[in-house]
């Protein structure tokens, strides 16, 4: 058990590394779209460089069109930004004293409802202004199969807790 505690734990740091980057990211790049600062337009006004800040060395190359820079670049990297936070919620429940308790149903819960009913919808929305990549829809079924397997994941908890409290009741 103690192996699975530091294997959840380093998931755990790891995803929020990660969701602090691309929120980070987002929030960044919104403040230069906003504002023009650290952005060069390139190939006659085809595209943007997002420049790392207070140096002319690019960061993100992006197409330069408002579907494209809302859809498939902001949406994007907040989508998994939060992805990767409610991630970390999810790892943080494997490193618990008590595995069994309502917060972490309710981490189970929030996971398993983004990846279950926000990739499939936001990918059809986007489909009709910007070309979707065969590859997102991979995407999308994985972020679907792992709702589906956090929805058992929950359920199982859920019988846990309900175990854990008669068992509390009879001592």
């Amino acid at each position: 058990m103690n192996q699975n505690k530091n294997v959840s734990k380093i998931l755990y740091y790891l995803c929020i590394l990660l969701s602090a980057g691309y929120l980070l990211t987002f929030i960044y790049s919104v403040f230069c779209l906003l504002t023009g600062f650290a952005v060069t337009p390139y190939k006659d006004d085809l595209y943007l460089h997002i420049n790392y800040p207070f140096i002319e060395q690019p960061f993100l190359n992006i197409e330069n069109n408002y579907p494209y820079i809302i859809l498939s670049f902001l949406l994007v990297l907040v989508t998994y930004g939060i992805f990767f936070w409610l991630s970390a919620k999810v790892f943080k429940v494997f490193f618990q004293h008590k595995l069994f308790t309502e917060e972490n149903i309710t981490q189970l819960q929030r996971f398993y409802r983004y990846n279950i009913f926000l990739p499939l919808p936001i990918t059809i929305i986007a489909s009709f202004f910007v070309e979707v990549e065969s590859v997102i829809w991979g995407l999308v079924f994985i972020h679907f199969m792992l709702g589906i397997f956090c929805f058992f994941l929950a359920n199982i908890f859920k019988q846990g807790l309900h175990l854990q409290n008669e068992q509390d009741l009879f001592i």
